[in-house]
């Protein structure tokens, strides 16, 4: 990642209320910790974790997700993201996207709905429905002996409406023509977004830096994890990521996410973005909609958009994804097995989100528990052996310095993707029969490679004509 000065807004400015003071920096908990400090090196063969701690077990809770950080080591997994932790707010709790719990009579049905995790209360608090503070402890600790690092979800954009910073700072956030303050709009168009359940925070107010900043802080300093999932990034000024960014990491190295793809926010702000636009493409061979002709023509885009170091991070699952646009069954349909092979082998780090390495077919209820059935099936083993093949194969480094990408030539590439990567001498092939017929076709690659989730040899001649099955696809390595 590119490294540039930051200037540092005057201190004049952001200190406007006596009791919101500057957290200085303090060392992380001594523990004896096994993992060594983030670094660029750690993130070019990673894999990330979406973890849903409501909906991971039939408890919803941390110790019951504890016990599988093992699993996740199996998986190849490197960085788990945890969904937000925070207590959530009973004013304007939602019970479905479009209706409040307010609306609802019966007190036993009220009971059922949780809201949205994103609707936060206290940012330094942990929800009792998960569990206690040295329960997350606990799992922060389990996953650093088992070599992964933690990163928090955090929500600067806005807060629930049961923050104190409501009554005792209402300057610190947006308000309508009439002076009330008002939920989350959308910074093009003016109109809100719906998310009715939170108040849109204002960042032009610089009184709010340092406060959020101490929040940030205290995760770091007091529980030693390793950086942050930021939700809705591209909607808080980018000069509050560039005063709290740098000061985070005065504390120690850390990993920073953004749920966006605007480039202008990986300039020295942060390490991975979202795949968005591989993801929406990837959807819509799957229905038939775009071809590879549309692939290629996305990686020519970002390989003018972004620079050489700029992660991003490949999905076919979030949470988001999920909830409202459904499984990746329900979206690609006998494509998700060979759209999750290339989350793994394009360049970036792969995403798993909680459920698909269980086969998990559901769209997952997002205000209300609704647990997943952990029963290991087809994905579970093909996780494990892409992970496996992430982790240690130089020709899938996907970080900073990551491998090659080259398109390689077929006799049909509207219909065959193919290409190759490559570093440190190691070479790896994905090709791919991206439409559910039957075909037939030649490609540029000459040679005798093994399968790498099968184990078994294929020699390629040149000019040799190769049968694909719909959706076929073969990862090779020599």
């Amino acid at each position: 990642m590119k490294k540039i000065l930051i200037t540092v807004l005057t201190l004049t400015l952001l200190w406007g209320c006596k009791e919101e003071k500057k957290v200085e920096s303090e060392p992380a908990p001594a523990v004896a910790e096994t993992l060594p400090p983030v670094s660029d090196a750690a993130m070019e063969n990673a894999v990330i974790y979406e973890a849903n701690i409501r909906n991971y077990s039939p408890e919803g809770t941390f110790n019951a997700f504890t016990k599988d950080i093992p699993k996740l080591k199996q998986l190849g997994v490197k960085i788990l993201w945890v969904m937000p932790i925070y207590p959530i707010s009973m004013t304007k709790r939602k019970a479905t996207a479009d209706k409040s719990i307010e609306d609802i009579t019966d007190p036993n049905e009220k009971k059922k709905y949780l809201g949205s995790w994103y609707a936060i209360t206290d940012y330094t608090a942990v929800n009792p429905d998960l569990g206690t503070l040295e329960d997350f402890q606990k799992l922060v600790k389990t996953a650093h002996d088992n070599g992964i690092y933690v990163i928090l979800d955090w929500v600067a954009n806005h807060t629930g409406w049961d923050h104190k910073w409501i009554k005792e700072h209402p300057e610190y956030y947006q308000h309508n023509a009439k002076g009330e303050v008002t939920d989350p709009l959308n910074p093009e168009t003016g109109e809100p977004w719906g998310w009715t359940d939170v108040a849109h925070l204002e960042y032009t107010n610089k009184k709010l830096y340092i406060p959020m900043l101490n929040e940030m802080k205290f995760w770091v300093e007091k529980q030693n994890i390793d950086g942050f999932r930021c939700d809705v990034a591209d909607n808080v000024p980018v000069d509050f990521w560039n005063f709290a960014i740098p000061k985070l990491k005065e504390v120690k190295p850390l990993f920073m996410l953004m749920e966006s793809e605007k480039e202008y926010l990986m300039k020295g702000q942060f390490d991975m973005g979202y795949g968005f636009e591989a993801h929406h493409v990837m959807n819509d061979i799957a229905q038939g909609k775009k071809t590879v002709a549309d692939w290629d023509a996305m990686m020519k885009h970002l390989s003018k958009k972004f620079e050489k170091d700029d992660i991003m991070m490949n999905l076919t699952s979030s949470h988001d994804e999920n909830a409202w646009n459904g499984s990746e069954y329900e979206r690609m349909g006998d494509a998700a097995e060979t759209f999750a092979a290339l989350t793994y082998a394009m360049p970036g780090m792969p995403l798993i989100y909680t459920g698909q390495e269980y086969d998990n077919k559901r769209r997952l209820k997002f205000f209300e528990q609704d647990p997943i059935e952990k029963k290991e099936g087809k994905m579970f083993a093909i996780y494990e052996k892409l992970g496996k093949l992430k982790n240690t194969d130089a020709a899938l480094n996907g970080g900073k310095k990551p491998a090659s990408y080259k398109r390689l030539k077929t006799s049909d590439d509207k219909k065959i993707l193919a290409f190759e990567r490559e570093k440190e001498g190691k070479q790896l092939y994905y090709i791919a029969n991206l439409t559910k017929d039957k075909l037939h076709f030649t490609v540029a690659a000459e040679g005798t490679f093994t399968n790498a989730l099968t184990g078994e040899k294929v020699t390629f001649k040149k000019g040799q004509e190769i049968a694909a099955l719909p959706w076929q696809y073969w990862i090779l390595t020599n």
